[in-house]
């Protein structure tokens, strides 16, 4: 318990995060579609640009992960999650200010300029910072509870969004987006490193001690220059997934769940919008079912001090592998059974498959977790991300096409939810995959690319950078 009350400040800062980013989602849609075909069910436009949005923002992050992930590793995840937590405000506030058709574009521009530098990114950096600060043996348990803030983030978000006006909205997620970048800064603290300083340096210069001198005895700078040399290749990436087989079977399932994810993402609200007429507060109810039933698999009855999620209670009885596999099976079978929706009570109905559908994620990242050391956490999860990120490129060019077709007037055959179901099939790949994760908790040492110093450094300076 004194573990996990560290992380006290990081788990109020992902929770005023997330609650500013939720807050929004229901209203989304309803601006697009009134911003570009107002008066209408139905509107390829508003499903080709979100699709369009989120495969550019996903060509980011695939870039963008593994190198924030890597520099925190090097600089500290304060000093990393400023950035995300501060830009964020910027959409928000385009939308707090006006909704009309010009704000609209601008909001679509910065909105994807600046997720493709940030999404994600906050939730790479705080599963990161857990790792940093609990013990192995209480990292599922650490994972479940801050998947169990962004839960709760999500009902409060949720409900803010049903009983608030579009334009409060986003005026008030605005505000709590700042509120939260001055937290983060005030009260979150990095861990200290092994020599007792803390995990941070300075990102545009690296300063060799005086120990290793160098020449006449003054200290050699290293630019920033020598620091993008450590930045992560796609060899390192490579190299990462080639050190344990269970990382890469973990990846491969994070690919395939992120497909499924992205497609409905950029897919199931314009299926409701046109199946069953959805609106902000339909949306913003559903949300707050799915959002209920995610905290319900986190938070349970306390039985002790120490079991205060549901993971913790099953994990000592349940693999996390066969927890990851239950979670992707039930997650199919939801949306296929979405994708045959006869009434609109349905969506409401399986939104209950939530509660066993959370647990894929923390399970994922503790599972890759646990097969590299405590100091390249940031490494490992910045690679799962940027993994999930190229899903998330691929399903909007797969699937909004798709949706858009058979929302049409004229669809190849009567089947709306077509491109669901094929959502489904990704899922259940994903499922397929999870099987074979075999139990491999042994660490495995990140190969990483030399770094070439300076003439003027000397080798034994350049064996104290490696």
């Amino acid at each position: 318990m004194e573990e996990l009350a560290e992380l006290g400040h990081l788990f109020m800062t992902v929770f005023l995060s997330t609650l500013s980013a939720i807050m929004v989602v229901p209203a989304i849609t309803d601006v697009t579609m009134e911003a570009l075909c107002p008066g209408v069910d139905e509107c390829s436009l508003a499903i080709y640009l979100s699709g369009f949005q989120q495969a550019v923002i996903g060509v980011g992050t695939v870039v963008m992960m593994p190198l924030i992930g890597n520099l925190s590793d090097r600089y500290g995840r304060k000093a990393l999650l400023t950035f995300p937590i501060t830009i964020s405000i910027i959409p928000l506030a385009t939308l707090a200010y006006s909704r009309s058709t010009e704000f609209f574009y601008a909001y679509y521009i910065l909105r994807t300029l600046t997720a493709m530098l940030s999404e994600g990114s906050t939730n790479c950096l705080a599963l990161a910072y857990v790792a940093d600060n609990i013990s192995e043996s209480k990292r599922t348990s650490a994972f479940g509870i801050l998947a169990g803030v962004g839960s709760a983030a999500f009902v409060f978000g949720t409900l803010a969004a049903r009983f608030l006006s579009t334009a409060l909205a986003f005026q008030v997620a605005a505000v709590l987006s700042m509120v939260a970048a001055v937290y983060m800064r005030v009260f979150l603290k990095d861990k200290l490193s092994e020599t007792g300083h803390l995990l941070a340096q300075p990102i545009l210069k690296q300063i060799v001690s005086n120990d290793d001198e160098v020449g006449d005895g003054e200290s050699c700078v290293l630019t920033n220059k020598v620091a993008f040399k450590a930045f992560p290749s796609v060899g390192d990436l490579v190299s990462l997934l080639r050190t344990s087989v269970t990382f890469s079977q973990a990846a491969i399932v994070t690919f395939f769940n992120s497909l499924a994810e992205g497609g409905l993402q950029a897919a199931m609200m314009y299926y409701l919008k046109a199946r069953f007429q959805f609106s902000k507060n339909q949306y913003a109810d559903l949300m707050l079912i799915v959002g209920l039933a995610g905290m319900l698999s986190q938070v349970s009855i306390m039985v002790t001090p120490q079991q205060l999620v549901l993971m913790p209670l099953l994990a000592p009885f349940v693999a996390e592998q066969k927890l990851l596999s239950l979670g992707l099976l039930v997650g199919c079978a939801n949306t296929v059974v979405l994708s045959v929706a006869w009434s609109n009570w349905v969506p409401y109905a399986t939104a209950v498959f939530t509660v066993v559908v959370v647990l894929v994620t923390p399970c994922l990242r503790s599972i890759a977790s646990k097969q590299v050391g405590s100091s390249e956490q940031g490494k490992a999860q910045g690679c799962l991300s940027g993994i999930g990120s190229i899903g998330s490129i691929i399903s909007p060019l797969l699937f909004s096409p798709l949706t858009a077709m058979f929302l049409s007037e004229k669809p190849p055959f009567d089947f709306p939810g077509f491109s669901i179901l094929c959502i489904g099939f990704m899922t259940m790949i994903a499922f397929i995959q999870s099987l074979m994760i075999t139990a491999d908790h042994h660490h495995h040492q990140i190969p990483t690319h030399k770094i070439d110093c300076s003439d003027r450094l000397e080798a034994s300076s350049c064996d104290h950078l490696r």
